[in-house]
Formats: structure tokens, sequence, C-alpha cells
């Protein structure tokens, strides 16, 4: 009988060492304030999160920045306000950044991914042409989704995951000084890694 206990035992902790830690990919941003964990969501937004997870497999986040900011001083008091900050590797690798592919656009009318507070989701020009590029929402922002107003071509943008721990570390970066929509300094980026 302890013979059988023990091999039950050992066959769920067998078990418990080969599966996945998570059940959707988590990413740390290892920024010079502190850790951000993100959980990503394949299931909904599957090239999107595709895309993130091999740039940070090719390096690509190495070395970069969080390297503008939107907030309620720096935007026309005409438009509708964003609160948010940007990051990627725009700055810092221009010359690969320039050779990315357009990841095809995901929007939140199909993904169902809101860009509430903590939304992590691709920058981008025209749908479609968003590549390593990232912005993390600090507030609810409603304008940023499918038929919003922050978009003149009203498609929003691609919400991909949440941030799950480090919202403190967010806000820190987000009240850092600013010039004209631009962190002066950027706040740096060691590396973005999947746990």
């Amino acid at each position: 009988m302890r013979n059988q206990y023990l091999f039950i035992l050992s066959l769920n902790l067998l078990m418990g060492a080969c599966s996945p830690k998570y059940k959707n990919p988590h990413i740390e941003i290892q920024t010079s304030k502190g850790e951000i964990e993100v959980e990503l969501y394949p299931d909904q937004a599957p090239k999107s999160v595709q895309a993130f997870l091999s740039y940070i497999k090719k390096g690509y986040y190495k070395n970069s920045s969080f390297y503008r900011v939107l907030n309620d001083d720096n935007q026309p008091s005409n438009a509708d306000k964003a609160e948010l900050i940007q990051g990627g590797m725009y700055k810092s690798m221009p010359k690969v950044h320039d050779t990315l592919t357009g990841i095809p656009h995901e929007s939140t009318a199909q993904t169902h991914l809101l860009h509430k507070k903590g939304t992590i989701s691709l920058a981008r020009l025209a749908p479609g042409t968003a590549t390593s590029e990232f912005f993390i929402c600090l507030s609810d922002q409603p304008g940023f989704d499918y038929g919003g107003e922050n978009n003149p071509d009203k498609q929003g943008y691609a919400a991909f995951g949440k941030v799950i721990k480090g919202m403190d570390i967010v806000t820190k970066i987000y009240n850092q000084n600013e010039d004209n929509q631009s962190f002066d300094p950027p706040v740096p980026i060691y590396n973005i890694i999947q746990l």
C-alpha cells in the first residue's frame, strides 16, 4: 500500500514538472524601474502573440526602451485623452525594425480583448503595419477599441495581453520626465523574456 502511495505521489510530481507553468504565455519586461509581468492571449490574438514572442526569442528587445508617453498634459485639449506608455526596439534597432513585416491586424471586434487598464497592445500606423512597438494602457481606453475615436480609420489597435504584476512599475514609468510625448531620457528596457 505504501509503495503504491509513493508511486502515485512521484507520478503526480513528474506530471506537474512536465506541465507548463501557465495556461497562457507569460513574459517579463525587465526595466530600469523594475519588472512588469504580462499574460498573453494566443487563443484570442494568435498572430499578434506569435509575432511578439518571435521578437523576444530573437532578442530584439535587449537594450530597448520605453520612449513615448501620452498623458493629460501633452495632448491637444480638443482630442480624446489617452494614458499610455509606448516602447519597443524602434529607437535601439531602427535598421532591424524597418525590415520587419507588418502583422495582420487583429481588431478588438475579432479578439474581444478591450483596451482596459493594464492592456498591452501593438502600436501601428495603418491596419497591418504593426510590428515590434507596443503600448500599455494606464486606464481604460475605449477609443482604442474597434470603432473608437482615437484612430481615424476606426479599426482600433490590436490588444494581445494584460499586465498581471507590476502596474506600479508601469505607473512609475508613466510619471517620468517627458518632453513633447517623449520620455527625457527614455526608460531602459534591459530585456523582455518569456517566463
